[in-house]
């Protein structure tokens, strides 16, 4: 992942860009009948059940929306919540308040969404020595808010973006001329150009898998849509060597046994592509 210092500078990003698309040249409903100097307050009421997430993000959004804005928190990013509990209250500029309201309910949903699925799949690989990643398969320029969320819901990130890991799919295996000229060209690069990533490579089977352990310097091989018995030779042919991880058309179904197979990893797409939001909205009051 990305440091620290590059992560917080992505939500400040996503919090501008947010802000611009919404807002635009201005709010003209609440600035047509609400006075600017009207004062007021709104509650994050809990509509659903299931994994609270983005509550730091979005006191992020109302400080950048107007910094005025006091936010009184009742609830953390990470709790269990349940119909008709409250989030937090923010209390202020009523055209403010108004102006990040919908930013706030849409990072809020979709954040919580994704902590409540990570935390159903954290929980079903407990006891199995198995982490969750999530992928790439991210929404577009929201991406740091769904890696956010994954770790709010127990899981963990994968690379972030094209730039700080290399991962050797099938299609650059392809292009590059085969598993071990693609590994060889890699390291040659990196070499080169001075840049310390670490290597993911995929493998198809198990004749890849094999290949793969021919070259030094492979992080992780990503044990690819492969069946239960084939991914238990897999781990067994790649020992300590590297780690290992499986992926491909893993659910709720059949993660455990994945897990069970002694993989180091299980990543899923479904993380952040197949979830539906959570329930909240903003009450003033």
């Amino acid at each position: 992942m990305i440091s620290e210092a590059q992560f917080q500078a992505e939500l400040q990003l996503l919090i501008t860009n947010a802000i611009r698309e919404d807002v635009g040249t201005g709010d003209y409903s609440s600035l047509a009948c609400i006075p600017d100097t009207a004062h007021g307050q709104a509650k994050l009421l809990v509509k659903d059940q299931g994994i609270i997430a983005g509550v730091a993000l979005a006191r992020m959004i109302f400080e950048y929306v107007d910094p005025k804005l006091k936010v009184k928190t009742y609830i953390e990013d990470g709790t269990h919540v349940e119909y008709g509990e409250v989030v937090f209250e923010v209390s202020g500029s009523s055209q403010s308040i108004l102006k990040a309201e919908r930013v706030v309910l849409n990072t809020m949903q979709r954040m919580s969404a994704i902590a409540t699925k990570t935390n159903q799949y954290t929980q079903l690989l407990e006891g199995t020595g198995a982490k969750i990643l999530d992928t790439r398969k991210t929404t577009p320029n929201f991406r740091a808010a769904e890696k956010w969320a994954v770790k709010i819901g127990g899981g963990e990130n994968h690379r972030f973006a094209l730039y700080d890991m290399v991962m050797l799919k099938d299609n650059h295996i392809d292009f590059a001329g085969g598993i071990t000229l693609a590994i060889k060209k890699t390291k040659e690069f990196l070499k080169e150009n001075n840049l310390d990533l670490k290597i993911i490579v995929e493998a198809r089977n198990l004749d890849e898998i094999r290949e793969i352990l021919l070259s030094d310097g492979v992080h992780r091989i990503l044990i690819d849509n492969f069946n239960y018995e084939d991914t238990k030779t897999a781990v067994q042919l790649i020992g300590t060597k590297c780690q290992t991880e499986s992926s491909g058309n893993i659910n709720e179904k059949t993660i455990r046994e994945y897990a069970l197979c002694g993989v180091n990893y299980i990543s899923s797409g479904a993380l952040t592509h197949s979830v539906y939001n959570m329930d909240l909205s903003l009450k003033a009051f």
